[in-house]
This record gives structure tokens, C-alpha cells and sequence, in this order.
């Protein structure tokens, strides 16, 4: 993972420059790595829109819940006719304008299909679940850019320091070669030199500067606070570092995670659901028998003979009770089809299941492997910077009586920077692998 390397932040650069959201060291806010986190879930719009699709699920669960009650329909309707028409009362046709009301009360019950309701109630749970884990894994997913996000701007604000601390030994140095050019004792070359020395450590403050504007630009992005809220994060402690190294057994590592990794959860459910959903679309095979029953009632006016309102409804009201039996024989093979399609439905969901599974095993099994990598790096470079430093200091102390010349001086110098950063690389680099680990463990990543 290329994340610490500080080219990746050069084209953007010129963006930032005017933007003057330099983090120096004042009375600001210090946000620690768990409060980034919580920002993030609580603020970040992703989160939001997972969890406004796992509350249509609910009620996508709620609904088919309540398609297993009974029916219960009133109706009533009104109307003036003209012209020749049947008597309500005599059933007779005649020539008469008259005003006519019904109503009626109807129930049903469904009591036999195939067992689709159960069976789509059964789906639409194991459906919630699923909206849950992929709300799990947009918060997955986020935090480990959060963790990124946090880890590049402690990267960042090292590098800024050792460039700063680089730009100070090369100005130091620059007036110490001018104060001997006065005496006699160095030459303009030595000079021009020191003068290309400190132009280069000040290009280094510069790209880092801005490279830690950029970084502190991301994260509040992240949490999805106003670009320019000034803050700073908490380094982690140097223990941290001396106990990077956790759980180096990929298998158990896998096998841990494939219980709680929201990916592959999210995945199984899916599978799930689809299997169910197939014994819905079996349901269209079986016969459907509904139970109902029904009260109505009307009056009309003029009425031969003369009836009241109240009396006419007594008069006309009915009831009635029955059993309806809908037998499937020939309907376009649309039942077939919607089994197979379902089925199709199914292998898919099983294929992306198999392809998380593996992608997660991979993932780990490289995951381990970088770790291992990131804590030999980690010490060798280590040791190389404390060689360089040692080197450096002993150059430097001949260079200042005369015994050695710019250009080793310049080499000693420039050798000893670039170990400091492949330090401060591997260092935030190894910290980073092993929270990896921690994120497919489901832990909690802290400092």
C-alpha cells in the first residue's frame, strides 16, 4: 500500500497553497482516532442513506406481517339515473328519473396460497438483517479510511517536522560556509553548495506543508465538518509501535473474520434470501382458496310503494358466506419462469458469497504477509537511520575543520535525511498493517 508515499500528493499541491489552513500548535481542538470514527458514522451521509434503506426493509417486514390478516372492505355508492330503468322495488322497467344509495361490508381471508405469505415474511426478515450488515459494512468500510485519514496526517506532520529540522541544519550550515568564505577558509563552490542545500530543504517544508493541509482537508471531509475547522489528532504512544505485531496465522485470522466481517455477512444473507425467495415463486403452483363474506343493502326513491329510507335498508339487506377455490392449469408458464429466474437469482448471490469469501482470503493472507514485511522494514530502517545519524555527526565534525569536502558533506547529509523518512515511512506504515488486522478481527482501533 502506497499510502505514506509522499509523491501521491504533489499534483494537488498548487491547489492548497492559497488556502492558508495551516494546523500550528494552539488552543484547538485535539481529536483522538475514536472521536474521527464517530464523527464519521454519526455525520457521514453514506451511513445515513444505508440506514434510511434499512428502515424500508423493516417495513417491507412490517407490511408482509399484516398481509396475513383478514380483509375488511365497506362500500357505498349513490347515484341519479334517467330515462328507462328496473324499479328496485317491483323490478319492474320504467320511464322515471330517480336517486338510488347501496353500501356493503365485505370480508376476506385468504387461507390457503402456497404458503407465499410465510414464506415472504421469512425472506423480508432475513432481508432486514441484510440491510443491517450493509449498513455494517458502509461503517466498515469507512472507518478504515478514517484510519488511513488519521495515520497520513501523523505522517505528515513527522515529515514536516524532519524537513523543518533539515531546512534548520542547512541554514546553519549555509552561515557557517559564508562566515568561513569571509576568512578565507571555503570556497564560492562550497557556498553554492549550502545555498542548494537549504533551496532544497526549503522545497521539502513546502511539499509538506502542503501535503499536511491536504490530509487535514480529508479527514474533515470524512467526518463531514467545515473544511476549515482547525484541530489536530493525538500520536500514538511509542508503544504502539514496539507492539505492532499481532496474530501473524492467516487461517485463524480468516476464519475469525468470516464470522463477523460485515462483507461476507452481508453476502450469506443475501444467499439466504434468495433461497427463500424461491419457495415463494413456488407458491404460484399451488391452488388458492379464499374464504368470504359480505353484508349490502340500497334504497332508491322514488319507490313504489312508498318505503322509508330506514325501512328500504331493513327491506334489501343481505348476506352472504362462501368459499372461493382458484386453480392454476395454464397461465403462460409465468410460475415456471419466476421459480427459474428466482433460482438464477439464487446462483448469482451464491457466486458473489464465494467471491467475497475468497476476496476476504486474500485480502488477509497479504494482509499478514505485509505486516510481517512492515516489521522488518520497520527495523531495519531503524537501524539504518541510527547508522546514518552516527555517520552524519562524524562527517559533519570533519567537514567543519577542513578534512572533508562539500560534495561528501552534501552526500553524508542527503543519506542521513533519506533514512530519517524511510523511518518515519515504515514506523506509521507498521502501525498501519496492524490495525488492518485489527479491522478484519472486527476490533476496536485504538492507539
Amino acid at each position: 500500500m502506497k499510502m505514506f508515499i509522499r509523491n501521491r500528493f504533489l499534483p494537488v499541491v498548487a491547489l492548497v497553497i492559497g488556502l492558508g489552513f495551516v494546523h500550528k500548535v494552539k488552543a484547538q481542538q485535539i481529536i483522538t482516532l475514536q472521536q474521527a470514527v464517530d464523527n464519521t458514522l454519526k455525520n457521514n451521509l453514506q451511513v445515513k442513506q444505508s440506514q434510511l434503506s434499512e428502515s424500508l426493509s423493516e417495513e417491507n417486514l412490517s407490511q408482509s406481517k399484516m398481509a396475513l390478516y383478514p380483509t375488511l372492505n365497506g362500500t357505498a355508492s349513490t347515484g341519479l339515473s334517467f330515462g328507462q330503468s328496473k324499479d328496485q322495488n317491483t323490478f319492474q322497467v320504467i320511464n322515471q328519473k330517480f336517486t338510488s344509495f347501496s353500501s356493503g361490508l365485505n370480508f376476506g381471508l385468504n387461507v390457503f396460497q402456497g404458503f407465499q405469505k410465510i414464506n415472504q415474511i421469512k425472506a423480508n426478515k432475513i432481508l432486514l438483517d441484510a440491510g443491517r450488515a450493509n449498513t455494517d459494512k458502509v461503517k466498515n468500510d469507512l472507518i478504515l479510511q478514517v484510519i488511513t485519514s488519521y495515520l497520513q496526517i501523523l505522517y505528515n506532520k513527522d515529515f514536516l517536522r524532519a524537513a523543518q529540522d533539515q531546512l534548520t541544519v542547512a541554514k546553519q550550515q549555509l552561515k557557517q560556509q559564508e562566515q568561513l568564505l569571509e576568512v578565507g577558509n571555503k570556497t564560492l563552490a562550497d557556498v553554492s553548495q549550502a545555498k542548494s542545500q537549504v533551496a532544497t530543504g526549503e522545497l521539502n517544508v513546502t511539499n509538506a506543508v502542503n501535503a499536511l493541509t491536504i490530509s487535514y482537508l480529508t479527514l474533515a471531509q470524512l467526518m463531514d465538518v467545515p473544511s476549515s475547522t482547525v484541530y489536530d489528532v493525538q500520536a500514538p504512544v511509542i508503544d504502539a509501535f514496539k507492539k505492532a505485531m499481532v496474530n501473524d496465522n492467516s487461517e485463524e485470522i480468516y476464519r475469525n473474520a468470516l464470522n463477523s466481517f460485515p462483507d461476507v455477512k452481508l453476502a450469506t444473507l443475501n444467499t439466504a434470501a434468495a433461497k427463500k425467495n424461491i419457495d415463494v415463486a413456488k407458491g404460484n403452483y399451488y391452488p388458492v382458496l379464499s374464504f368470504g363474506a359480505g353484508l349490502q343493502t340500497s334504497y332508491s326513491d322514488p319507490s313504489y310503494p312508498y318505503r322509508t329510507f330506514t325501512e328500504q335498508l331493513n327491506d334489501r339487506f343481505g348476506q352472504n358466506i362462501g368459499f372461493t377455490l382458484q386453480i392454476p392449469i395454464f397461465n403462460g408458464f409465468t410460475a415456471r419462469s419466476s421459480v427459474r429466474k428466482a433460482k438464477i437469482n439464487l446462483m448469482q448471490y451464491e457466486t458473489q458469497e464465494q467471491l467475497a469469501k475468497n476476496n476476504l482470503n486474500k485480502i488477509i493472507y497479504q494482509a499478514v504477509a505485509d505486516l510481517k514485511a512492515a516489521s522488518s522494514r520497520y527495523s531495519s530502517t531503524q537501524n539504518a537511520f541510527d547508522a546514518q545519524k552516527d555517520a552524519f555527526y562524524v562527517v559533519e565534525q570533519r567537514y567543519n575543520v577542513g578534512l572533508v569536502n562539500s560534495l561528501d558533506y552534501s552526500t553524508a547529509q542527503t543519506n542521513r535525511n533519506k533514512a530519517e523518512i524511510d523511518f518515519i515511512q515504515a514506523k506509521y506504515d507498521l502501525l498501519f498493517r496492524s490495525k488492518v488486522i485489527d479491522y478484519y478481527l472486527g476490533k476496536q482501533i485504538t492507539f
